[in-house]
């Protein structure tokens, strides 16, 4: 079964490091190995601040917006989760509506105010090699659930790993690393 498509809610027991409290958005999952964005890290920088360092011309009406943490590895590169899903030179489907794009050009766009309305940019991602993720899940590291775009676009970054949780009627908050005996 794949998880393409999915979100991954840490659980209490990754308690430090880069993947604590996260929420990851799985865009590959197959059996070669998963690869998602970490939709829930913001970086100290917003898109107006990077497309300025990439001397890219801004449209001055564009809203700025935060640049996301997306994971531990090649977090030099830069990644834009979007739907629709456009005719970007860079881009691979997620699911029916939803793509990542890693070339330079959906940038531009964003930039000059035309690229797609629903978006996150993220500097690096996170990967797993083959049954890496399915081991890490049987050892109760994650927790998954569908994705949906609400969480994914339109919510507070702050909010959601909260938000994920109570898709599968949890609070992130009360979960605990201890197993209990009855």
């Amino acid at each position: 079964m794949t998880l393409r498509g999915h979100f991954l809610i840490a659980t209490p027991a990754i308690h430090r490091g880069f993947f604590n409290r996260s929420l990851t958005y799985l865009c590959q999952h197959d059996e070669g190995g998963a690869m998602g964005i970490v939709v829930n890290q913001r970086l100290d920088i917003t898109f107006i601040e990077m497309a300025q360092y990439l001397a890219m011309p801004t449209d001055s009406e564009m809203p700025d917006f935060p640049i996301l943490a997306g994971g531990p590895i090649s977090n030099d590169h830069g990644f834009v989760l979007h739907g629709p899903t456009g005719e970007w030179e860079g881009s691979q489907a997620v699911c029916h509506d939803i793509s990542l794009t890693t070339s330079r050009d959906i940038l531009c766009a964003l930039a000059a105010g035309k690229g797609p309305e629903e978006c996150l940019v993220a500097l690096g991602y996170a990967g797993w090699a083959p049954g890496q993720l399915e081991a890490e899940i049987a050892d109760n590291s994650w927790l998954t659930v569908a994705a949906d775009r609400q969480t994914l676009f339109h919510s507070d970054t702050s909010q959601k790993l909260a938000e994920a949780g109570r898709k599968l009627g949890i609070d992130i908050d009360l979960l605990t690393a201890s197993a209990g005996h009855a």
